[in-house]
């Protein structure tokens, strides 16, 4: 028996999306708490004749229209005396035009994977570590149903920066990660996930930086606080310098006599951007000792996180729901967590939870409709999707896993339409291949073998890395009686995904159709590496002893 890779909703590379992809929190969803920042202006249209220029560019950036906030700024530069005013509030709104919540950037590049110098435990116990495979506590469907990640870890319902790094064992695995498909150069958490040095000010000013940082006085700065904050943020976000941040940091902390929590934070954001999680910690934790703040313990459990510490991660998390009962990021953190130690029981308890506080709260609804697709239980997973389309979400993904539930609850109607919708909302050809590989399933499902063929061949045009793809049409193959068709498109799968165990087992059942034993067996133990528990693979791997035992 050849297993079919199992069907997916929705995948966005190893780490499949049900409803919207993560995107990191920016200004635009969150004010930050910078002073006098607040909801849209109601007062007269600026640009009205006679309107001060100063309070003109103050409206366009409280109504997030800081572009022109910064061209009005800078004509009221121009003119001298030039205002201190109205360079803090250009400052300011160039830094909003680039600025990117880092609670939710946790990136990591490639250069960060392969040259980790952190030693981590080569045997870890189970349940502390995240980047070894195998060391979940389980709770959750096997590889046989629900998909796994190159780490091992099963894909979740929603798109995150962490869900789509998986731990590769070689560059080459590396440099084939979702992230890096669509670039030419692979990306590194510099230059993925913040904007490069010198990029921010071309956009932001064609004439050159407006603000150099080499000339800067950074002492004098730091004694001016209100100053101080907004020349941080700038050099920080919209320079991406983190060593001229840093000194900023430091000397306005020192200052403030080392009594303000604020700058501490920075200080250590600076440490973890520049890899010393060790010093960041020390300043999270100062700063939690001098006021207590959720955002303080998000960014220090983003720290342990990376030291591979879920386990201490968990403790914080639950320690400061103790101090914040009910804070709905924090309850999200720890069913993330639990998620990604395959612990997906506990995960879905604590996605409940965080529904119970924030009925709205899509990445929640996603993965518990995730989690009950998974658990054969299509017919619940519906209802959170429909929940999700009432929303307003509105996407290919949710369409692509609409279409799933609705197949295999047996609402064929609904069927082809929502796949249908979700080809015609798909923004690029990877999204694509999600629907035509589905569809190949659902062929596959109502026995028209080919259908599935073509949509599969389809899945490939749109996209050849496609793993996935190739197992199930050399399945196709080898019931046509096309061998070495089958043996081709195989060995392809395996070596894009080697984490899957269906491309090494179907490799060891055809090798041993054709007595090739020895391959048989080397290909059969790749499969029980993959998916330790497959009962298929043992009962191979015991054939084939007994017959090398007769030799």
């Amino acid at each position: 028996r050849s297993p079919g890779a199992p069907p997916q909703p929705a995948e966005a590379g190893p780490g499949g999306s049900a409803a919207a992809p993560a995107r990191p929190r920016s200004a635009a969803t969150r004010p930050r708490s910078a002073p006098g920042s607040g909801r849209s202006s109601r007062g007269a249209p600026a640009g009205e004749m006679g309107l001060e220029p100063l309070f003109q560019a103050w409206s366009y950036f409280r109504r997030r229209k800081f572009r022109e906030c910064a061209d009005v700024c800078s004509q009221i530069l121009e003119r001298p005396p030039s205002e201190q005013a109205a360079w803090n509030l250009k400052t300011r709104a160039l830094t909003e035009m680039v600025y990117v919540d880092e609670i939710d950037m946790d990136q990591e590049g490639i250069a960060e994977i392969i040259l980790d110098e952190n030693a981590i435990a080569q045997v870890a116990r189970p349940g502390t570590s995240l980047k070894l495979p195998g060391t979940g506590q389980g709770g959750g469907p096997s590889p046989a149903v629900r998909p796994v990640t190159q780490s091992g870890r099963p894909i979740t319902g929603f798109v995150r920066p962490s869900t789509q790094s998986g731990r590769p064992s070689t560059m080459e695995q590396a440099i084939r990660t979702p992230r890096t498909a669509l670039t030419a150069r692979p990306i590194t958490s510099a230059s993925g996930g913040y904007v490069r040095p010198g990029t921010a000010s071309m956009i932001t000013n064609p004439d050159g930086p407006f603000i150099n940082l080499s000339r800067l006085n950074l002492p004098k700065y730091a004694q001016k606080p209100k100053l101080a904050k907004a020349l941080f943020e700038y050099i920080f976000h919209h320079e991406n310098d983190v060593k001229n941040a840093l000194d900023l940091a430091a000397l306005a902390t020192e200052y403030a006599q080392f009594k303000d929590w604020w700058w501490k934070v920075q200080i250590g954001k600076c440490y973890y951007r520049l890899g010393l999680y060790r010093e960041a910690e020390k300043q999270f934790q100062s700063a939690l000792k001098q006021q207590d703040m959720v955002d303080t313990i998000l960014y220090l459990a983003k720290v342990y996180l990376r030291l591979d510490q879920p386990v201490t991660a968990l403790n914080l998390f639950k320690q400061g729901l103790e101090r914040f009962p009910g804070e709905v990021t924090l309850i999200c953190g720890i069913a993330r967590i639990y998620e990604e130690m395959n612990n997906i029981s506990s995960a879905a308890e604590y996605y409940k939870d965080v529904l119970k506080q924030d009925n709205t709260h899509v990445e929640a609804i996603a993965c518990i409709g995730s989690n009950h697709f998974y658990s054969d239980q299509p017919e619940i997973a519906l209802r959170f999707y429909r929940r999700l389309l009432q929303m307003g979400v509105y996407n290919c993904q949710l369409f692509n896993n609409l279409g799933l539930c609705c197949f295999y609850a047996q609402q064929y109607d609904m069927t082809l339409s929502s796949f249908e919708r979700a080809l015609f909302l798909a923004e690029n050809e990877e999204e694509t291949a999600d629907v035509w590989y589905n569809l190949g399933h659902v062929a596959v499902g109502i026995g028209d073998l080919n259908l599935a063929y073509q949509c599969f061949k389809l899945t490939l045009v749109n996209n050849n890395d496609y793993a996935e793809a190739y197992n199930n049409l050399a399945v196709l193959e080898m019931r046509k009686g096309h061998t070495e068709q089958a043996r081709a498109l195989l060995q392809t799968a395996s070596s894009l995904a080697p984490h899957m165990y269906e491309p090494h087992f179907n490799v060891a059942i055809l090798s041993e159709k054709v007595g090739d034993l020895q391959r048989s067996y080397t290909a059969a133990q790749k499969s029980e590496e993959a998916f330790p528990g497959h009962v298929d693979t043992q009962q191979l791997m015991k054939q084939l002893k007994e017959h090398f035992a007769m030799l």
